[in-house]
C-alpha cells in the first residue's frame, strides 16, 4: 500500500512565543551548558548579539500544538528515523513563531522484513513578518506488517 496520498496533508497552524526561560530550561534539560543559551552578557559579545535557542529547540515547540496531524495509520508501526533542522536564522527570545506541520514526501526502501515506507514531515516555522526561521524535518519509518504477526 503506497502512502503517497499523504503528501501535502497539513496540520493546523499554531503559534509559539519564545521566552528566555524556555530557552534556558531546554538547554538545562538537554545538559547543554553553553552560556550562549542563558547568559545575556556573554551572548551580547558573540556574533549573535544576544541569547539564542539551541539548534534542537524546535523539538520542544511541537508540543505546543493542540492537535496532532491524523495520518490514519497504525502508529505502532512507526519509528522516528531522523531529525534535521534547516535554519534561515537563529531562534531568539521574543520571537513569535507560527508553526505548521506538512507531509512533504513519501518514499520506499526494501528492508529485511519487506518494503518500508518513509514519511517526511516538515514543521515550517515563520516569524511575525512571515519570514522563514527554521524547518524541523522528521523522517518517520513506517514498518511493514511482520509475516509473523
Amino acid at each position: 500500500m503506497s502512502l503517497a496520498h499523504l503528501i501535502g496533508k497539513t496540520g493546523k497552524p499554531y503559534t509559539v512565543e519564545i521566552e528566555k526561560r524556555h530557552i534556558r530550561q531546554f538547554a538545562e534539560a538537554i545538559g547543554d551548558t553553553n552560556p550562549l543559551y542563558r547568559d545575556e552578557e556573554f551572548a551580547k559579545t558573540t556574533v549573535h548579539g544576544g541569547i539564542i535557542a539551541p539548534p534542537t529547540f524546535p523539538i520542544a515547540m511541537s508540543e505546543e500544538s493542540e492537535e496532532e496531524l491524523d495520518l490514519g495509520l497504525d502508529y505502532s508501526r512507526m519509528l522516528h528515523g531522523e531529525q534535521r533542522f534547516i535554519y534561515t536564522r537563529a531562534i531568539r527570545p521574543g520571537d513569535v513563531l507560527t508553526c505548521q506541520l506538512k507531509v512533504t514526501d513519501v518514499y520506499e526502501r526494501d528492508g529485511k522484513n519487506g518494503t518500508m515506507e518513509f514519511i517526511v514531515m516538515d514543521t515550517e516555522m515563520t516569524d511575525e513578518a512571515g519570514q522563514h526561521v527554521v524547518t524541523s524535518r522528521t523522517n518517520i519509518i513506517y514498518r511493514p506488517i511482520s509475516a509473523n504477526a
